[in-house]
């Protein structure tokens, strides 16, 4: 193992898992090494299909959060080529640290819509997950919502639940809405929203679902994999049985919102060449339908088909506003929430 990257992994606090073992030089060829957030078990069948196909070795440091403030403490000296993470405001993040470069691949262009990617190249999204309504079954009759600008409606008042409106899950949306609305209106939104809540805004995206079955509120924001995981996991089972998923509309009907998982190249890349084709290769019609049926999840690849699971839940458009919109306005939605005092 080089020094290079013994001094990364022994000086960081930030390592969920240690790299498999044996030697890992930064630069060797026939290997990429990857920072990822996402979870082990999420990755593993797609890098092993990857080494299969390719030759290339992947080498991996998972981590639950830092990776940007770590690259940036590593510098040049970085031994990551690229970096996995979820929401578009994480990639921004890397983006405007400096600690990723530009791709130009006609294969990425081809496989990821220019919405679901940065339009200087600098990040790919992978999956996409839907920001829905949790509507209970037996209080909310089926059609009674239908949008997200509906949650601000007083007929809901101490009926809904959700999670703080400074997480990046809650971030996004509301930058979507200042992005279709403007920012008076959608302060209006988020005025209404935060005086229909039944709780103060806490917990999970799965405790909304849970509040809900026990009769504390009637509706709650949540993604959509969380109700395939609830329904898998019998623990939990009866808190997705209570509920059905809506796919509300955004910007008066133009589609659902979405954020996405993602994937970019570092600044550093010492394996440019492996890193490119692993990226390449993770946006392909093989590692596509790995990816979202391993987390619930919706491909970005527009020619790959939903996994049965997740298309039993129901059809939706995606709302097409491009997600680098709703990053850069990321700022302006966390301002909102602490002016409007959401989680007070």
């Amino acid at each position: 193992m080089t020094r290079r990257l013994a001094g990364a992994m022994l000086g960081s606090a930030l390592v969920a898992a240690t790299l498999a073992a044996g030697s890992l030089p930064a630069a060797a060829a026939g290997e990429v090494n990857i920072y990822s957030l996402r979870q082990p078990f999420l990755i593993e069948p797609l890098l092993k299909a990857f080494t299969e196909k390719t030759g290339i070795k992947t080498n991996v440091v998972f981590a639950k959060d830092g990776v940007v403030e770590r690259m940036k403490a590593e510098g040049a000296n970085s031994p990551a080529d690229v970096i996995l993470t979820v929401d578009v405001g994480r990639l921004n993040d890397a983006v405007e640290a400096g600690v990723v470069q530009p791709v130009k691949s006609a294969v990425l262009e081809k496989n990821v819509p220019a919405s679901f990617r940065d339009p200087e190249g600098r990040w790919f999204a992978l999956t996409t997950r839907a920001r829905i309504i949790y509507a209970s079954k037996d209080r909310v009759k089926p059609g009674e919502i239908t949008s997200m600008e509906q949650l601000a409606d007083p007929k809901w008042k101490g009926r809904v639940c959700t999670r703080s409106g400074k997480h990046d899950y809650n971030v996004a949306l509301t930058a979507a809405m200042i992005a279709h609305h403007g920012e008076a209106k959608a302060e209006e939104w988020l005025k209404g929203l935060k005086a229909n809540l039944a709780q103060k805004a806490q917990g999970n995206d799965r405790s909304q679902v849970k509040a809900i079955m026990e009769g504390v509120c009637d509706l709650s924001l949540g993604n959509t994999y969380y109700y395939g995981a609830m329904r898998a996991d019998p623990a939990q089972k009866a808190w997705a049985d209570s509920v059905n998923p809506v796919f509300a509309t955004i910007g008066g009907g133009k589609g659902t919102h979405v954020n996405v998982s993602g994937v970019a190249l570092t600044k550093s890349a010492p394996n440019r060449d492996n890193a490119v084709k692993l990226m390449e290769y993770l946006s392909s019609d093989e590692a596509q339908e790995i990816y979202a049926k391993a987390n619930f999840e919706y491909p970005v690849n527009p020619q790959v088909k939903w996994s049965p699971e997740v298309e039993a839940w129901g059809r939706f458009t995606p709302d097409d506003l491009s997600l680098a919109a709703v990053a850069e306005l990321r700022a302006a939605a966390v301002k909102m929430a602490d002016r409007v005092g959401f989680d007070g």
